[in-house]
């Protein structure tokens, strides 16, 4: 006998369709988000057996790989450590000015790479190499790791924590067997994010003259004109990047998701005691250091001037211009990034995954291999939109696609499970649960994908050196002009107002991802 709540939903027929439709769209969507990997295969494919082997067979090779996988494992390391501690004195203890220290902590943010490394060279031209990108990249990344475990903290459900500590475990003991396991999803998410913005970051490198494969695939590209070996060399980051979704997968699957209980249990405070003095004084050097020196650095350019033998931009122009593509750019890339979130979150099948973990391949791709496909593509097939505003919005897309696809996920791990089933049993079509129900849950999470997305590419420099229309400039576009000219004072109110554009992204993407302190709320 069928269930009068089966009866009340809709036809099997709306059902299959409606079934049947988001997987073929997540495919459509990540096909197009994936084509410049098909653009990399087509060219390397010109390459004969013999060229690539001596191409991978060069010492040059040996030394890339060491170089991007030596300061990749270092700084994702050094990241989730500084991550995960911040985040734990922050959300699990009793430090003092909780909020304040959050936006200290996540701030940095609002400063692009290569002007991070603008900023330390401009300072003293003795950090560079490996070691000053190791400090560059650890300074600008680590919130990429305390933003999603703060987040798994302060929403997650602390009565494990409170047992163990009831149990007789000290503090110490209840954060490595209890709190890690909670966090190792957002710990991995972020130590991902990390890693691959590692992989394809040219401009801080160049700057700090620290030679990997995004820098030497720039080379080859725009200098040597060889897109052959530079294809190959892209595959390389292609099957580094496939390794690390691999390995997050892996971890975020063993780890337990913290979830927060029906009555919102939050564990009491760690009392910090006598650690209380040491812990402010490392939150206070780390913000110093990642915030205070690139933050002194524009002052310092600022007020020192700006004379330059190249001729003066309009800053208003390019600020115009750079908010209006990196603005459009977000809102298409989250609106992209649904459909495939939604199908992975709502079904936990193989073609599902795949789908999911195929989308963050094209982040391994450097910004001139995407604006190369897209330029290949545009003259092919869409020659109308060839240096055409379109074309710039495309490559942002392709590039960012996977920020928005980690945040809008992270939203949907929010929403209780069954919830959609529930609100379908009752009579609600598809369209309507999904209006309805679940966006209006992961809205603030969409928020977030937007801020994430436009705060990113509006500091992309090596796809809008290539792909913007004739005449258009952005501020990343003339910073480097500039700083390419050494003329680092006549950089400076670029750089300062990228940064300030950069700030209130960043207090969004706070607020958004890590919501209400249940703890501040009861008080």
């Amino acid at each position: 006998m069928t269930s009068p709540h089966r009866a009340a939903g809709p036809p099997p027929l709306l059902r299959w369709r409606a079934a049947g439709l988001l997987p073929l769209l997540g495919l459509a969507i990540v096909t197009v988000i994936g084509s410049p990997l098909a653009f990399v295969g087509i060219q390397a494919a010109q390459t004969s057996w013999d060229q690539a082997q001596r191409l991978l067979g060069r010492p040059l090779i040996a030394t890339l790989l060491w170089n991007t996988t030596a300061l990749a494992g270092a700084v994702t390391l050094a990241t989730a450590v500084l991550g995960f501690g911040a985040a734990y004195l922050v959300e699990r203890t009793d430090l003092a000015g909780r909020r304040a220290w959050t936006v200290a902590l996540t701030l940095p943010l609002a400063v692009p790479e290569f002007v991070r490394g603008y900023s330390w060279i401009s300072l003293s031209s003795s950090v560079h190499g490996y070691w000053g990108a190791v400090l560059v990249m650890t300074c600008s990344l680590y919130p990429l790791v305390f933003l999603p475990v703060a987040a798994s903290l302060r929403r997650g459900d602390a009565a494990a924590e409170e047992v163990s500590r009831s149990l007789g475990q000290g503090p110490l003991a209840t954060l490595r067997r209890v709190t890690l396991p909670l966090t190792r999803p957002a710990l991995a998410g972020g130590a991902l994010l990390v890693s691959l913005y590692l992989l394809g970051e040219y401009g801080a490198f160049a700057m700090l003259r620290f030679t990997t494969f995004s820098t030497a695939i720039f080379t080859q590209y725009k200098l040597g004109f060889d897109a052959a070996s530079a294809s190959l060399l892209t595959l390389v980051l292609v099957l580094l990047t496939l390794m690390l979704v691999t390995l997050e997968a892996g971890a975020g699957r063993r780890g337990r998701t913290a979830r927060r209980g029906t009555a919102g249990c939050s564990a009491s405070p760690v009392r910090l005691g006598r650690g209380r003095l040491p812990a402010v004084a490392a939150l206070s050097a780390l913000v110093g250091t990642a915030l205070g020196v690139p933050v002194y650095a524009l002052v310092y350019w600022l007020f020192a001037g700006s004379s330059t033998t190249l001729p003066q931009a309009s800053l208003l122009s390019a600020a115009l211009t750079t908010f209006g593509y990196a603005f459009t750019a977000a809102l298409t890339a989250t609106a992209a990034a649904l459909p495939v979130a939604l199908y992975a979150w709502r079904r936990d099948t193989l073609f599902a995954r795949t789908l999911e973990r195929a989308a963050f391949l094209p982040r391994a791709l450097p910004g001139i291999a995407v604006a190369l496909a897209v330029v290949y593509f545009a003259i092919r097939y869409a020659q109308p939109l060839y240096q055409q505003p379109p074309m710039l919005i495309a490559g942002y897309v392709i590039l960012f696609f996977p920020l928005a696809l980690t945040a809008v996920r992270a939203a949907l791990a929010q929403v209780p499970p069954g919830l959609e089933e529930v609100a379908r049993s009752l009579g609600t079509r598809p369209a309507a649960v999904l209006a309805r129900v679940t966006l209006r849950l992961v809205l603030p999470g969409l928020g977030a994908a937007v801020a994430m997305v436009g705060l990113t590419a509006s500091t992309e420099l090596t796809a809008t050196l290539l792909l913007r229309p004739t005449g258009t400039q952005t501020l990343a576009t003339q910073f480097w002009t500039y700083t390419s000219g050494l003329a680092y004072g006549a950089a400076a109110p670029y750089a300062a107002v990228m940064v300030a554009m950069s700030v209130p992204p960043v207090l969004l993407l706070t607020r958004r991802t890590l919501g209400p302190n249940p703890r501040t709320e009861n008080r």
